[in-house]
């Protein structure tokens, strides 16, 4: 039997509540032996791995791991929101009843840590000494010491955080158990993986994988679902997938912060580390926050809308990154910053990494390459030339600390006052470059109604889009109708409200299909014409749809575009916005409870499309 209270002891755990819990668990799961992580074990920890043949050397400082080939993503349709309540049910956050969930994970979780050691890891999930301190705190207890890693870099690791809780019983229980891969039946109707976050218990299981959000529990399953429902229910805050940034004006010292969500491939994280472009690098520099999740709420001494990003590091997707896309990324994972590599291409030898995108073409000399599974590249069939040899949700995982733009306050405790609330998702057509919706209500029915474009050809419904509202479809906790409500009810009690907006950086030519505009870091330029919009600066265009720019509004200095790709960019297809808010509609139909405002919100805006002639 482990001597679990010997162990704690060791490591300075006095957290009654934390040694009750980690007794429980180490019991269930049968762990050999029970060691406690800080950020101060992660040399030991990597050359631990190292020695195991768990990870391998990645150039100078930086590391590359495989997972096993059926588990390489999140698992949308595995992944459940449990509680005792079923009014808690939504469209999308695949509840299921706590009674019937509990037993499940725990009969699977039973023993199936026998001969592993259970990584013992207070997190903390916020800035130290941050407002909303009391919902970030947990402990994950895992059984694999790569995500032990991984959890090191995305979050703050210590004792310290679980010690000295003004409430010792107001953290997160989150239990990882990675079970026996191969034999887990993934994808096929014996499948036996769960992840469940047990919402009103506060409570993380999670059985059957070691791979990202599977198994780093304190990013999407604390992060933003467990969040996600205490603020909703604390009526304190929003838990959001949003990027975080800030604009620097070097000329008048000012300083702005935008969030925002983005359905996936539709730029978040590229926008996220965004430079400004060489033309306007002299007077504005864009600060990094966050990529991916940020906590919103009023600060009571001002009034305001404060965020922060509760990570710590960047879990980043490899595939097409590059010096283009992106050159922050690049130089995030560079040599010496501890990185971790997933799933991309390896070479043995050189100990070099390699994904699709990185390069326009793979490297010529095959010798040493090793694709995602291991296979050797050279080796391969002729039917598998082509093959990619990077998985496309390769990933790196690296601290904020490495981000070479990282915002001088990322780690305020405060936050960081919001200016601007924008939604992008990825349209061809009809949804222009950017349009700015300053009332509340439109702007929260515009957020619901967010998407990217799906193709359905055999269903001769090209261009219409697959609904991600607020891009928070796969991490809902809690129903639609009250989502909602809790957006306008929380963004609305503040005294200065963000503005509002949706920008697209995906229209293309229907001749030869070439992108309109260049974005990356040309997309610096819409939003500062959003934030001198806000202040009065510029007017704008009023449309059926919300405010775009006129032409002389937008700094284009060094842009390169054609006055008619400009002129599309900034104009309104009424036809096709009339077609949409059809589609609009039947969305928003299958969400019981939504607040009269949104459905006046859709109305008011079918009415003006359906009086614009233009």
């Amino acid at each position: 039997m482990v001597d679990v209270d010997a162990t704690l002891d060791k490591a300075g755990l006095r957290n009654v509540h934390v040694r009750e819990y980690v007794r429980y668990w180490a019991e269930l799961t049968g762990a050999d032996r029970i060691e406690v992580v800080s950020a101060s074990d992660d040399a030991r920890l990597i050359d631990e791995a190292l020695a195991e043949g768990e990870i391998s050397p990645a150039g100078e400082g930086c590391y590359y791991s495989r997972s096993y080939v059926k588990d390489t993503a999140r698992s949308e349709e595995r992944t459940v929101v449990a509680t005792s309540n079923p009014a808690d049910q939504g469209v999308y956050n695949n509840w299921r009843p706590a009674s019937e969930m509990r037993p499940l994970l725990e009969d699977r979780m039973r023993g199936a840590s026998a001969g592993k050691v259970m990584y013992v890891v207070p997190y903390l999930m916020a800035p130290a000494g941050s407002p909303l301190e009391r919902y970030a705190a947990g402990v994950e207890l895992t059984d694999c010491r790569t995500v032990a890693l991984h959890m090191i870099r995305m979050a703050r690791v210590g004792v310290s955080y679980i010690d000295n809780l003004a409430d010792p019983d107001s953290f997160v229980r989150a239990v990882h158990v990675t079970g026996d891969l191969e034999d887990l039946g993934q994808g096929t109707p014996d499948d036996q993986r769960y992840f469940v976050t047990f919402a009103d218990e506060r409570t993380i299981l999670h059985f059957g994988s070691s791979y990202g959000g599977n198994a780093l529990l304190g990013k999407i399953a604390h992060g933003l679902r467990q969040a996600a429902y205490d603020g909703w229910t604390s009526g304190e805050f929003l838990a959001e997938q949003f990027m975080l940034i800030g604009i620097a004006d070097k000329l008048t010292g000012q300083r702005y912060h935008i969030c925002g969500g983005f359905p996936s491939a539709s730029g978040k994280t590229n926008l996220a580390m965004m430079l400004a472009p060489d033309a306007l690098g002299s007077r504005y520099r864009v600060d990094f926050y966050g990529d991916d999740i940020a906590w919103l709420r009023v600060d009571p001494d001002d009034g305001k809308i404060y965020a922060i990003n509760p990570e710590f590091g960047v879990f980043g997707v490899a595939k097409d990154t590059n010096e283009v896309t992106n050159p922050t990324a690049l130089a995030s994972v560079a040599p010496g910053t501890g990185t971790l590599f997933t799933n991309v291409a390896y070479n043995e030898n050189t100990q070099e990494v390699w994904w699709e995108g990185r390069t326009p073409e793979p490297p010529a000399d095959l010798t040493g390459w090793r694709d995602w599974t291991g296979a050797a590249i050279s080796e391969r069939p002729p039917q598998d030339a082509g093959a990619p040899w990077a998985h496309p949700n390769s990933r790196f995982t690296t601290a904020l600390a490495n981000v070479p733009n990282i915002a001088p306050d990322y780690d305020d405790p405060k936050g960081v006052p919001i200016d601007a609330i924008i939604f992008g998702g990825r349209a061809s057509d009809r949804e222009p470059l950017i349009r700015a919706i300053p009332d509340l209500a439109e702007g929260v029915y515009d957020g619901l109604t967010l998407g990217a474009e799906a193709t359905f050809a055999a269903e001769g419904v090209d261009g219409l889009l697959r609904y991600d509202p607020m891009s928070m479809r796969p991490f809902m906790a809690y129903p639609e109708g009250a989502y909602a409500a809790h957006w306008l009810k929380l963004i609305g009690s503040a005294s200065s409200q963000p503005i509002f907006a949706h920008v697209n950086w995906f229209q293309r030519d229907p001749g030869d299909g070439h992108y309109l505009w260049p974005g990356y870091r040309d997309n610096l330029r819409p939003l500062l014409w959003l934030l001198r919009l806000a202040e009065g600066e510029v007017s704008g265009r009023q449309t059926p749809v919300g405010i775009i720019p006129t032409k002389d509004e937008l700094d284009l200095d060094g842009l390169v575009i054609t006055s008619e790709d400009l002129e599309t960019l900034l104009s309104i297809d009424a036809a096709r916005w009339r077609q949409e808010m059809e589609h609009r509609k039947e969305h928003l139909e299958q969400f019981p409870g939504l607040p009269e405002e949104i459905w006046l919100a859709h109305d008011r805006v079918a009415a003006a499309l359906g009086d614009d002639t233009d």
